[in-house]
C-alpha cells in the first residue's frame, strides 16, 4: 500500500501530522489546480487526500491508482465528485461537527450584525455622525429564526437562538431527536413564519438555488438571510434585487456561488449586506479539529482496508 498522503493546502495541524507520522505529506499547496493535482497523484500516487481547498475530480482519482479514501477537512463534501469516488471504490469521508462552534458563532456574529446595523453604525460613527435620534435596530428576542438543516452547525446555532429569546424552528428530513426547544417544520413554513432565515446545510443538487426569487416572495418583508453554509444555496441576483426591494432588510453572508468573490461583485458596496470570506470555521480550534478529524477519519479507512487484505 502507498505511504503517501497529498493535502490540498500548504499546512496541516501538529495534532494531525503526529497522528500521521508514518506516511509521508505532500502539499499542495493553498490554491492548486485540477492540473496540478492530477500531476502530484501521477508523481506520489497517494492512499489518501486530506481536502482543504480546492476539488477533487475524477481525473484525479484515475490518477492515482492507490487511492483509497478522500477525507474533508471540515464538514461540506460538495467539492468532491462523489459519484466518481463511489464508482471507483474510493471512500470519502468528513470531520462532522469539528468545526461546527465556529461556523455557529459567525453566524451569530452575522445576524447580530444584521439586525443592529453593526456595520453602517460604526461606519456613520467613524464619518463623525451621531444616528441616536434617527436610528432604530431589530430586537431578536421573541422573533422566529428559521433554521434550514439541522446538523452540528445548525443546531449549535439553535442553542444560541434559543438563548436569545427566539424561538426556534427548522427544516431537516434527517434530523432526528431534536432539543424541545427547536420544532421541525416544513421548509414551506419557514419561508412563510420566520423573521431571519439561517442556512446550514449541505449543498445538493436538489436544494441548489433554493432561496430565489419564488421562495423569497414568500417570505414575511423585512426577513433576514443569513448563510454560513454554501453560496450556491442563494440564487445571488434574485436574493440582491429582494434586498433592494426591502423585501430583505439585510443579509449576511460568509459564502458565495464563485469563490474567492471577484472584484466589481454586485455585492460589494451593497449597504444591508454584511459579507465576510467565507471565514465561519477559520479559528485555530477549528484548524486543530478539522485536521485531526480528517486525520482520524483517513486511518479508519485504511485500517479497514489492511484488515480486508
Amino acid at each position: 500500500m502507498s505511504n503517501t498522503i497529498i493535502v490540498t493546502g500548504a499546512d496541516l495541524a501538529q495534532q494531525a501530522l503526529d497522528l500521521l507520522a508514518g506516511y509521508e505529506i505532500i502539499y499542495a499547496g493553498k490554491a492548486p489546480t485540477e492540473e496540478d493535482m492530477v500531476a502530484l497523484c501521477k508523481q506520489y500516487d497517494p492512499v489518501a487526500i486530506i481536502v482543504r481547498y480546492g476539488k477533487v475530480s475524477a481525473p484525479m482519482m484515475d490518477a492515482a491508482p492507490s487511492l483509497k479514501v478522500i477525507s474533508k477537512h471540515g464538514s461540506g463534501t460538495d467539492t468532491i465528485d462523489k459519484v466518481a469516488a463511489k464508482e471507483r471504490g474510493i471512500e470519502v469521508v468528513a470531520a462532522v461537527g469539528a468545526n461546527a462552534a465556529a461556523v455557529a458563532e459567525q453566524a451569530l456574529a452575522l445576524l447580530l450584525a444584521c439586525a443592529k446595523s453593526v456595520v453602517t453604525l460604526d461606519s456613520r460613527m467613524h464619518a463623525g455622525h451621531w444616528d441616536k435620534a434617527a436610528h432604530k435596530s431589530m430586537e431578536l428576542g421573541g422573533r422566529t429564526i428559521g433554521l434550514v438543516g439541522l446538523g452540528a452547525i445548525g443546531l449549535r446555532f439553535a442553542r444560541m437562538a434559543d438563548a436569545l429569546g427566539m424561538r426556534v424552528i427548522g427544516f431537516d428530513p434527517f434530523a432526528k431527536n431534536l432539543p424541545d426547544y427547536v420544532h421541525s417544520v416544513s421548509l414551506e413554513t419557514i419561508w412563510r413564519d420566520a423573521d431571519a432565515i439561517s442556512l446550514h446545510c449541505p449543498l445538493t443538487d436538489e436544494n441548489r438555488g433554493m432561496l430565489n426569487a419564488a421562495t423569497l416572495a414568500q417570505c414575511k418583508r423585512g426577513v433576514i438571510v443569513v448563510n454560513t453554509a454554501r453560496g450556491g444555496l442563494i440564487d445571488e441576483a434574485a436574493l440582491l434585487e429582494a434586498a433592494r426591494s426591502g423585501q430583505v432588510m439585510s443579509a449576511g453572508l460568509d459564502s458565495f456561488a464563485v469563490e474567492p468573490m471577484a472584484a466589481g461583485h454586485p455585492f460589494q458596496g451593497e449597504k444591508s449586506f454584511v459579507l465576510s470570506p467565507h471565514i465561519g470555521g477559520v479559528t485555530h480550534d477549528a484548524y486543530v479539529n478539522m485536521g485531526v478529524g480528517a486525520a482520524k477519519n483517513l486511518l479508519q479507512v485504511l485500517l479497514r482496508c489492511t484488515a480486508a487484505v
